[in-house]
């Protein structure tokens, strides 16, 4: 969830170092500084489900899995955003000289809110295809067994499919990589509705 705070607008380099002091994080929009909020149990807990059960190491091919703390850098939009769990193939291409900031993820995974799921299906959904390294869209309800995916395909377009339920599957296209939806969930209580 994002709230916007007070409207003034900052330079890149005013943003970077307002954001290495705080104890928050904002996302960076063409000028604009937006507190992001935090997430809660539900939301922690599938994202860090997703990353314990991915290989760093598939067909001999080394890949980068970073979640929540590691901003994308969205040139064309101007937009720094921190997606819940990034995935980069081989190594990470850094913006500039900080460690913090990377412009070639090919898999993002958001992990839904009620506040969040509008603008991660549009606006961020936009952004983020502006990346030619992005490959592949995962958004994940915190609420119930449901996951849609989006996959890039050779023509430019992008393919949409969707998991449902306690005995679906996820499968990564972009690698060879699944996961059922019970081990996505894992010790996710859907009864606290939190969000």
């Amino acid at each position: 969830m994002t709230i916007h705070t007070k409207k003034q607008y900052y330079t890149l380099e005013e943003y970077l170092t307002l954001e290495e002091k705080s104890i928050d994080k904002h996302e960076y929009k063409d000028g604009e500084i937006i507190l992001m909020t935090g997430g809660t149990t539900n939301h922690n807990q599938i994202a860090l489900n997703f990353c314990r059960k991915f290989p760093l190491k598939i067909k001999n091919q080394d890949y980068y899995i970073y979640i929540n703390d590691v901003r994308v850098w969205i040139e064309q939009y101007r937009l720094y955003t921190y997606p819940d769990v990034m995935i980069i193939k081989g190594k990470p291409i850094y913006q500039g000289t900080s460690t913090s900031n990377v412009i070639n993820p090919s898999i993002i995974i958001e992990v839904l809110s009620k506040s969040t799921q509008d603008y991660y299906r549009t606006d961020k959904f936009t952004y983020y295809r502006s990346l030619p390294e992005f490959q592949e869209y995962i958004l994940i309800d915190q609420y119930r067994f449901y996951v849609a995916q989006y996959v890039k395909q050779d023509n430019g377009q992008w393919l949409f499919n969707d998991y449902q339920g306690e005995e679906a599957v996820l499968k990564l296209s972009s690698d060879e990589f699944e996961i059922s939806l019970p081990d996505l969930y894992e010790r996710v209580n859907f009864d606290l509705n939190e969000g």
